[in-house]
Order: C-alpha cells, then sequence, then structure tokens
C-alpha cells in the first residue's frame, strides 16, 4: 500500500469547520473510502442526522463476501449489543408509565429469584452494577435452556461482587430486563419493542441472535482468521434470550429514523431521558457509566453512546442535535468505529474532533500501511546529559485542543499531574522535554508512556523496539 495512503486517511481535517454540507459529505465520504481500503471492511454503512434531518446517508461493499449484492438502504446489519440501547428505552418507558421503578427489586417482577440476589433492583441491572454471574459464560447452558431454568443454573454461582459497588458489563442482566417488560407488558419482547420504537420501519427490523439463521438482507459479522489470513463467517447462536442485549439487525433508514424519534422526544419525555442518561452512583467512584448508556464529555460537549460486537456504533450530542449512525461486517485488525465516529464528528464540527482518539487512529492505522517500519527506540533521545521525550501529533493536524501532553512512568510513581514532566509544542507538531539524566539512576530500566490531556494514555506504534513485553506495552528507558 502506497504512503499516501495515510496522508489521505487524515487530509480530510485539512477543511473542518465547512458551512456545506455538501463539502462535508464529500470529506466524510472520501475518509470513509480510506478506512474501508487500509481496514479491509467488507461492508459498512453510515448516517448521520443534524437538526432532526438525515444529512448524510452512504453504502458501501457487499452484503456478503460470498456475493456481489451491495450494501444499500434494504441491508439489515446485526448491532449486536447496540440493541441494548433500544431496550433501555423500551423499560424507561414503562418507567415513565409508572409501571415499574428503578428502585423496584428484580424479586417483584420474577418468580423464584435466588437468595443471593434479593438485593439486585432494576436500576441495578441497566447500569450493570448488579454482580450477577454472566450467563454467557457457562457452557453447559443450553441454547433453548427456559429462563427459570437458566437463573436455576446461576443459583449455583457466587455473586460477581457486592451489588451497586462495581461495574461489570453483563448480559444476564437484559435477560432479566426482558423478562420485567415482558411480565409487565404482557408482550413478547420483539413485539414490544418493534410496536413503540420502529411503527414506521416495521420490516426493517427483525431480532435474531441466531448467526446461522438465514434472514434476507441481513448482515452479520465476518472474523478475521489472522492463520489464514482470510474472514470467516460468525457462527455464533446465542438463543432467544439474547435478544434484548445483542439480536437486532436494522437498516440504516430505520436506525436513522429511530435516531430522530430520540432526539424529538418521540420515545421519552426530556425528564424521563435525563434519569436514562443520568450517572449511576457506584461505590467504586471512579466508574463513570449511566443508566445504560456510556457517556463522555470532551471540549465541554456531552456525548451518549454504545457499540456493539466491534461492528456497530450509535453516538449522540444532544446539545448539537447531531448524532451518528455506524454499522459494518467485520474489521481485518482493531475496530475502527469509534475511531471513525471521531473524525466523522469533528468534520461535521471541528470542536468535537478528540486529539486522542485521532492520534491512536493514526498509530494503528499506520502499521497497516507500513508494514516493513524499521524497529527502533521510541519516545526519547539522549543527547549528552540530558533525555529529551519526545512525542509527534499527525503532522498538519490542529493541535489546538490538546491541552497538554506528559511522560508518566515508573520514575514519577505514573502521575500524569506531574508539571516536572509536562511536555512543550516545538515545530512539526512534536511535544518534547529535556530532563537532566541525573534524575534517572545509573542501569536502571523504567518504564514510561505519554498521556494526552491527562487521561489518555497513548499505544507505542509498532515499530518500537523499546518496550517492556508486558499486557500495557510500556516503553522503557535506561541510563547506562
Amino acid at each position: 500500500m502506497k504512503s499516501s495512503v495515510l496522508t489521505l486517511l487524515f487530509s480530510s481535517f485539512f477543511f473542518t469547520g465547512y458551512s456545506q454540507t455538501a463539502e462535508q459529505s464529500k470529506a466524510i465520504d472520501n475518509y470513509i473510502k480510506k478506512v474501508i481500503q487500509i481496514n479491509e471492511i467488507p461492508g459498512i454503512a453510515v448516517g448521520i442526522v443534524t437538526h432532526n434531518k438525515v444529512t448524510f446517508q452512504k453504502y458501501y461493499g457487499t452484503e456478503t463476501l460470498e456475493s456481489d449484492k451491495k450494501v444499500d438502504s434494504n441491508s439489515m446489519f446485526r448491532v449486536y449489543s447496540t440493541t441494548k440501547l433500544m431496550s433501555n428505552i423500551g423499560l424507561f418507558k414503562l418507567v415513565e408509565q409508572g409501571k415499574v421503578s428503578l428502585e423496584d427489586k428484580i424479586s417483584k417482577y420474577i418468580d423464584n429469584v435466588p437468595t443471593d440476589w434479593q438485593n439486585v433492583q432494576v436500576k441495578n441491572l441497566v447500569s450493570h452494577s448488579s454482580g450477577l454471574p454472566d450467563w454467557i459464560r457457562f457452557s453447559d447452558i443450553s441454547i433453548d435452556a427456559p429462563n427459570a431454568e437458566v437463573i436455576e443454573r446461576l443459583s449455583k454461582e457466587k455473586m460477581e461482587f457486592e451489588t451497586g459497588s462495581d461495574y461489570r458489563y453483563n448480559q444476564t442482566n437484559y435477560m432479566l430486563i426482558t423478562m420485567i417488560i415482558e411480565k409487565i407488558t404482557g408482550e413478547k419482547f420483539e413485539d414490544y419493542i418493534t410496536e413503540n420504537q420502529f411503527s414506521d420501519s416495521q420490516n426493517q427490523v427483525v431480532f435474531s441472535s441466531d448467526s446461522m439463521e438465514k434472514i434476507p438482507n441481513r448482515i452479520v459479522k465476518y472474523i478475521y482468521n489472522n492463520d489464514t489470513h482470510h474472514y470467516d463467517k460468525s457462527t455464533f447462536v446465542e438463543g432467544r434470550r439474547a435478544h434484548s442485549a445483542n439480536g437486532l439487525a436494522i437498516t440504516l433508514p430505520a436506525f436513522l429514523e429511530w435516531s430522530i424519534h430520540l432526539s424529538k422526544n418521540d420515545f421519552l419525555k426530556p425528564s424521563t431521558q435525563d434519569l436514562m442518561w443520568k450517572p449511576f452512583e457506584y461505590k467504586n467512584k471512579d466508574i463513570k457509566f449511566t443508566h445504560g448508556w456510556d457517556m463522555s464529555t470532551f471540549n465541554n460537549i456531552k456525548s451518549y453512546h454504545f457499540s456493539g460486537g466491534n461492528v456497530s456504533a450509535y453516538r449522540i450530542y444532544p446539545d448539537q442535535n447531531m448524532s451518528i449512525v455506524l454499522m459494518s461486517s467485520g474489521y481485518k485488525t482493531f475496530p475502527v468505529f469509534y475511531t471513525m465516529v471521531n473524525q466523522i464528528a469533528g468534520i461535521m464540527d471541528k470542536q468535537l474532533l478528540n486529539p486522542y482518539t485521532l492520534a491512536e487512529e493514526y498509530t494503528r492505522t499506520e502499521s497497516f500501511v507500513y508494514p516493513g517500519r524499521k524497529k527502533e527506540i521510541y519516545g526519547y533521545r539522549k543527547e549528552k546529559d540530558i533525555v529529551i521525550f519526545s512525542y509527534q501529533f499527525p503532522e498538519k493536524q490542529s493541535t489546538e485542543l490538546i491541552k497538554n501532553i506528559s511522560v508518566a512512568g515508573s520514575f514519577n510513581d505514573w502521575n500524569p499531574d506531574d508539571k516536572v514532566f509536562q511536555m512543550s509544542l516545538k515545530k512539526n507538531n512534536t511535544f518534547e522535554l529535556s530532563i537532566p539524566t541525573s534524575k534517572f539512576e545509573k542501569g536502571k530500566t523504567y518504564q514510561f508512556k505519554f498521556i494526552m490531556n491527562k487521561n489518555g494514555w497513548l499505544s507505542v506504534p509498532s515499530n518500537a523496539i523499546n518496550v517492556d513485553g508486558s499486557q500495557d506495552n510500556n516503553l522503557t528507558l535506561k541510563i547506562d
């Protein structure tokens, strides 16, 4: 692959801040095509809603690798865990109607709840703070086992943690949400969601957590096989109990229409939506999660989002009245969904472009574009009696939203707030810091990494030779 591809991938950001949607659309389209080329994505659909109107809607690639049928507006992508957003809204509609309370114990709606589960409340399900054992981890639970049988089997397992104290992503939570919804409404979960959220596009959605089931126009995930260097089609079969957690397949037009309804408060009143997006109060105060949605604040701009199977993502910026939908069928080496959402949002509004996510995309992409890069010492160089730490942000990209870059390591207790190790911007988007070698003990090996904006730990390029071999892949520094 020619080196120009990497330049082209990031060149769209020379033109952020457009006032003409046509120019934005062209820049987004060019960017998506380069991502597809580099990551060899089989098929993808991307859409944007601004001010309750669809302003971008495009399709790329084929529905399957076994045919030439192009992805189009009839293609239904399985969105995996992004399904949980629809399940959350379905539950909160019942909260709004006074038919269920977040404070209710699940035993109010579910029979024969195990003794250890008695303190679990509805709010613990959507916040993943229940501590319940996750049914998906137990191979002796059959696909078609009734929910009561699943609960009976899980009752033999210990709770993972004290309810409300921690976060642990868990599919059992959503099996129980299904049971609560069905108990209250008297309807099948799938019918309830379809009738209340997709009444204007019922033929464009389907629920199935069986990757082997033949469904017209449904696209399932491809998994890249590093041994054969080919894609294998997903064969996961998880049964109906997984429908509320990962079973939805949907067309892009239906997803965009759903997003418009969400923004217009057609599903939930503003107060109910605020409750859904309110951060859950865990005993572990370091955890940031709402009642079913991930949340982010960048540049004082809030967004709420979720992803599924590393192949789908939805993000909404309420104050900007903008949302982005991305659905794909696979990726070669690393999931690109959030890096793509970041760049697309940045084209729409440069204040939304998170430089940390941009840097991560650049670092991970480099190894694909330049597979034969020479291995070398990365992150620092020695000149006489000083160590010069050096980090380069992608050239020609704006550093406006980079508040700081610092070095943290075993030499300063991994403290990103240490002012001594704050770096300064030099030419060509390079940040540097000079430290006397006398500050380091001779012969000792130190681990370190760069941090952007205090909480973004930057990945190490694949060609760095000075790494510690740990799971964290830290850089190393040694003064002889």
